[in-house]
């Protein structure tokens, strides 16, 4: 059985034991437990049930592992042809990175 859960914006694939990196929770501790009830899908063993917009009663349960770990670094580049334009920067995305202990539909 898994589910498709909206958090922060971004949708996600969940099924219980699953590890979720997602963007940055504020205000939560390790070993924090956080539910979330944005489920927009349902599949228990193909059985399909798609919420208008989300499906009543249904909410996955997670565990808060490390609540900021940062991301690979991203670097942009921008430049303009013989103007002599270059500009180089870059940075690291935080995430929270959250374990899938339950997952009620």
């Amino acid at each position: 059985m898994y589910v498709i859960v909206e958090i922060n914006g971004q949708q996600f694939k969940a099924e219980e034991g699953k590890r979720l990196f997602v963007h940055h929770i504020k205000d939560v501790d390790a070993q924090a437990t956080v539910e979330f009830e944005n489920v927009l899908l349902v599949d228990n063993d193909g059985s399909v049930t798609v919420g208008t917009p989300t499906v009543e009663g249904a909410k996955v349960v997670c565990e808060v592992k490390t609540p900021l770990v940062k991301g690979d670094k991203v670097f942009v580049f921008h430049k303009r042809r013989r103007k002599g334009y270059r500009k180089f920067n870059g940075h690291r995305q935080q995430f929270t990175e959250l374990t899938i202990k339950q997952v009620i539909a």
